[in-house]
Formats: structure tokens, sequence, C-alpha cells
């Protein structure tokens, strides 16, 4: 396992799914525009394809036209066809007109059998030789119709032109005009009368095709996106769930950790109290024996020396106490404690010192606050979070104590102005041996916290907004 883990970091294979998704996003996108494209490509495709359909049914329907309204009632009439007479050509333009009208035609051309212009919409081309292209050349020779796009717009900026002026994109067909029964008795019929040419305004069309392949771009794009955004969601859903296996299995192991050092603290501790208590008992009753006899005697040098002596003994006996506390934590009882009663006796004890250094102690909760709990255990917490802030605070400094009840809780907090925690001490504090003192053990924050956890609640060590530091208790009221 321990190579496994060598090998592959927590992480990786949350990591590889996430770069596994955005190149899935890279690609389904990809695919998205290519498909865009097809279909695009298709739907123009067949746009042209009907266009050219109606286009070759609106030139055999002019054909049909021109035949019936116009070549036929001008022979009878005149004899023979001559466009440059006035009343023939305009005959041959209302029926042009009449035929196309609606059809997006704003250019028409017949030529004759030399290529010349004989009839025109625009009169001024009339009778020009220049205008016949290879298309209509082709027509002439090999008698037969053909289609031409014109764009005056490249494909690709089409697809970024959202005001396409009319005209950019047109059809031209060209289509030989035909007679279509014979003229006189026992003629010939399908004889050429001259080549029809009639360019379209296909644009609005093509702009329809430009707003389906935008629609196809965006839907790609959309539907790739959720499958990305819902993908994601699944990875970081499970990569919370792992970073909370892995954070539960850390604390579990730092716990198991921390009862195996317990274990092993008890059993030295136990050995230490048997050393070192019963003889320091007998030390700590012969010295105030002395220390009596001394002040009825009034040798005040040795009065000096034996008070310090207790002092120190009875440090002695309460870093003892505290290596007992720590290492075999009384389970506490369950009874209604009264916070603010604590508290005050907390304070009380604590108030000669306070008046000394003219420390400023702020109580700030109501009475009969109460919660579920061990008094002696909660006093002792107390007690150390204050004396502890007695000792942070410089002469002359301010200690605010509070409690408030919240939401299924009870919140208690103690905050001071002095100097506040620093990022190692903040990360470090309940962590047993650990102090920043000269003549400190590091087992008082320890000690609060295994008292605050056998409580079931949970404390906060910050650095308060306006300075100094901050310790929040929150007690659970159920």
């Amino acid at each position: 396992m321990t190579a496994l883990r060598t090998s592959m970091p927590e992480g990786a294979p949350f990591k590889l799914a996430k770069f596994m998704s955005w190149g899935s996003l890279a690609l389904i996108l990809a695919s998205g525009l290519f498909l865009s494209v097809v279909m695009a490509n298709y739907a123009r495709q067949t746009l042209l394809t009907k266009q050219q359909e109606f286009a070759m049914l609106l030139a055999e329907n002019i054909n049909h036209q021109v035949f019936q309204r116009f070549t036929v009632p001008t022979l009878l009439r005149f004899r023979h066809i001559e466009l440059q007479n006035p009343e023939q050509f305009q005959q041959l333009e209302r029926v042009i007109k009449e035929t196309i009208h609606g059809q997006h035609v704003f250019e028409f051309r017949i030529y004759d059998n030399e290529e010349v212009v004989s009839f025109s919409l625009n009169k001024d081309v009339v009778g020009r030789r220049d205008l016949a292209g290879t298309a209509v050349r082709q027509a002439v020779a090999e008698l037969r119709h053909s289609f031409e796009v014109i764009s005056r717009v490249p494909a690709w900026r089409a697809m970024f032109d959202f005001d396409m002026q009319p005209k950019s994109v047109v059809l031209r067909t060209v289509y030989p005009l035909r007679t279509e029964r014979s003229l006189f008795p026992g003629g010939p019929t399908g004889q050429i009368m001259g080549i029809l040419e009639f360019t379209q305004d296909i644009t609005d069309d093509y702009k329809t095709v430009i707003s389906f392949q935008w629609l196809i771009i965006f839907t790609a794009f959309t539907s790739s996106l959720i499958l990305f955004l819902v993908l994601m969601a699944m990875i970081h859903k499970a990569d919370e769930v792992n970073t909370q296996r892995v954070a539960e299995r850390e604390r579990l192991e730092r716990e198991l950790h921390q009862a195996e050092k317990l274990a092993s603290m008890g059993r030295v501790v136990a050995g230490i109290a048997h050393e070192i208590r019963n003889p320091l008992g007998i030390i700590q009753s012969s010295a105030e024996f002395l220390l009596k006899k001394a002040r009825d005697e009034g040798s005040s040098s040795r009065i000096r020396m034996l008070e310090v002596m207790n002092d120190e003994i009875r440090r002695l006996g309460q870093t003892v106490n505290d290596f007992l506390d720590y290492a075999r934590p009384k389970k506490p009882g369950v009874d209604s404690v009264d916070v603010g009663r604590i508290l005050d006796q907390a304070v009380a004890f604590l108030e000669h010192e306070c008046r000394g250094r003219s420390v400023a102690i702020v109580k700030d909760y109501p009475a009969g606050l109460t919660v579920r709990g061990d008094k002696d255990l909660l006093y002792r917490a107390m007690y150390n979070i204050i004396a502890n802030a007695m000792q942070a605070v410089p002469d002359g400094g301010r200690i605010t104590i509070s409690a408030r009840p919240g939401e299924k809780c009870v919140r208690v907090s103690f905050t001071d102005n002095g100097p506040g925690f620093t990022p190692e001490t903040l990360s470090k504090a309940t962590d047993p041996f650990f102090t920043t003192k000269h003549n400190g053990t590091g087992l008082g924050l320890a000690i609060v916290a295994n008292i605050i956890a056998s409580h079931n609640a949970r404390m906060e060590l910050a650095n308060a907004e306006q300075g100094g530091a901050q310790i929040n208790i929150v007690f659970p009221t159920n």
C-alpha cells in the first residue's frame, strides 16, 4: 500500500479525470463544429439544388410565356419579330415582367444566336456583344442550360457577416429559348429562338443557411458545455468525498497516534507519580512545618527561603498533576452547569492578580445560561483559558468574556488585547508540550482541548479583528 501511495498521489486520479474532462470538452466542441460545417454545407448544397430547380421551372415558364404570349401573336400580326420595333419590345417587356414578378430577378437578358443582347430590362445594354459569358457561348454551341452561383462575400466571412447586403449571393441561369411547336405547317419544333440569361438574388436564403449553421454551432456548444459542467460537478463531488475521506483517515491516524502516545505517557506518568508524588508530599509537609516554625521564631531569612521552597514544591506538584490530568483524562459527569457561575468563580480567583496588574475583565454573559457537562472540569478549562489570557496581556490590558445562546448551541468567547497568535502558535497551540513560555509545561491548552472534546464541544482559536487572541468554545445544547 505504501508503494502504491508513493507511485500515485492521493489526487492523481481526479487530476487525470479533470484533464480528460477538458480534453473531452475540446473533442466534443471540435466534433460539434465539424458536424455543423458538414450539415451547413449539406444545407447549402440542398438550398442551391432547390434554387436551381426553381430557376429551371422559372426558365421553362418564361420560355412558355414568351412563346405563347409574344412569339405566336407577334408573328401572326407582324409576320416577323423585330425587337427594334417599340411596340414589339414593350409587349415582350410586359410579358417578361409579369412572369418574373416576385422571383427576385434583378437582371434579365436575351441573346440572339450571334451572342448579341437583343432584349434586356436595362435598355442601355441592348445591342452589346461583349456581355455574353462562357455560359452563354456554351449554350449557343451546345444548346444546354447551366447555373452559376456568384458570391461577393467569401464563405468564411459570410459566417460572421450578420448584415449581409442584398445581391451578395446571386444565382445566374442560362437557358436556350425554344419554340414549343412548329411556327408553320410541317415545320420543325424546338427551334432555338435565343439564349435566355437571368440573375436572381438568393442572399436571404443564404442568410437562412448561415443562421441554421450558427444554430447548430450554438446547440453543439451548449450541449457540450452542459455535459462538461455535469461531468465537472460529478468530479468535484467525488473530489470532495475523496478529500473528506483522506482528511478523516488523517484525523483517525492522528487520534490513533495521540492515543498511543497517551497510553505510553500514562505508563510513564504512573511511574513518575508513584516515585515522585509520595516523597513530594512528605517534602511539602516538612517544608510547611519548617515554615510555620520559622514564623513562630520570627526568623525572616529562613521564612523567605522556606516560602520559595514551598512555592517550588507546589509548582512541581502542579506539574505532576498536569501530566496525570493529560495522560489520564477524567470522564466528565453529565449535569446542568451554569456557565455564568463558573466564569464568575474563575474570575474571582484571579481578581487579586488582576488588581495588581490593572487588568480589566469585562463580563458579558446572561445569568442562567446552562450547558450539560462536568462542573469541575469546565471550571478548570475556563480558568486555564483566563489565566493564559492574563499572562498574554500587558499591564493595564483588557480581557472580554462573553457567552451567548445560539441555534442548538451555546458559544463562550474569551478575547484579549495581547499580541495574539502567530501562525505557528495558532497551528500548534493545543499540541501537548508546545509552549512559548520560559517555564511552561505546554499542557495547559492541551488539557483544555481534551476537556472540551470530552464534552462533545469544539474549541476555536483565532486572532480577533481588533487585535489580540480569541478563543471560542461552542457547546451543543442537545
